[in-house]
């Protein structure tokens, strides 16, 4: 259907948007503990979208303590791959459904060119994350080369809880590139989007909390929560005693899972 739009079909639909704007913490939206906002800005005219919640260090901390006790509960960690793999593909069809809306909150949050979000951004995010999914029960675990008498099995495990930072300039595609392994892998995640462009993160993570649709099956205590912003909560997330993992650069690699080594023998 995006393709059929013109410039000012693009502009009519603007007033219809609805922005979320606070945290999404343990299943649902939350403002941050403080109540303060910041302005969320469209760079091309420099007007105020929405005011997104701000999140400071005790917010981080109550993410944090949702995701693990979500990773502790075991039931995303521990579902069979078959029934993760069948969540993450729901997703992906999920963000294809809503593809004009977080096109339209992606170009208006960060002043992308709607051609390229609608084009390029948002189908290469359902992609990373349908790539993921389809990755999770085709990803086997090792035996490692032993004596005859000796069996050493390597499994992959889930290494917990996952923070996750990204830049502004391809908010949602780099989202997906951080939580979509995260996920995968069986961890919970933390995403902390940037302030100039958090808007397609949170929308995401309520696409993924849907119950009836994305998780047909999930008790609320799954979550996966989305932070927006702040500077000091992104160095937080990164340090908190049960955050297990990081990835904070474009470029990094998030250690989503560990190794395990388990020997026996004969």
């Amino acid at each position: 259907m995006s393709a059929q739009l013109s410039r000012d079909d693009w502009k009519g639909r603007v007033g219809g948007l609805s922005y979320r704007n606070q945290a999404f913490i343990g299943g649902k939206f939350t403002p941050s503990l403080t109540g303060k906002t910041f302005d969320c800005v469209n760079p091309a005219t420099g007007q105020v979208l929405t005011k997104v919640a701000a999140c400071e260090q005790a917010d981080v901390d109550a993410a944090v303590k949702a995701a693990r006790a979500a990773f502790d509960k075991g039931t995303w960690a521990n579902m069979p791959p078959a029934n993760r793999k069948r969540i993450m593909l729901k997703l992906a069809e999920l963000m294809m459904k809503n593809r004009d809306e977080l096109a339209l909150l992606e170009t208006l949050d960060m002043g992308k060119p709607i051609a390229y979000s609608t084009r390029v951004d948002i189908p290469g995010s359902a992609n990373t994350v349908q790539w993921f999914g389809e990755a999770i029960d085709k990803i086997y675990d090792e035996v490692a080369p032993t004596p005859g008498n000796v069996v050493a099995m390597i499994t992959r495990e889930p290494a917990g809880v996952v923070a996750a930072v990204v830049p502004w300039n391809f908010p949602l595609l780099m989202a997906c590139w951080k939580i979509s392994p995260a996920l995968a892998a069986g961890n919970s995640v933390i995403l902390k989007p940037a302030e100039q462009s958090p808007l397609t993160a949170i929308r995401l993570a309520e696409l993924a909390s849907r119950p009836t649709s994305c998780w047909a099956t999930r008790p609320t205590s799954i979550s996966r929560p989305s932070a927006p912003p702040s500077a000091s909560g992104s160095t937080r997330a990164r340090s908190a005693p049960p955050v297990r993992a990081s990835s904070s650069r474009t470029r990094s690699r998030t250690s989503s899972s560990k190794r395990s080594w388990r020997s026996a023998r004969r």
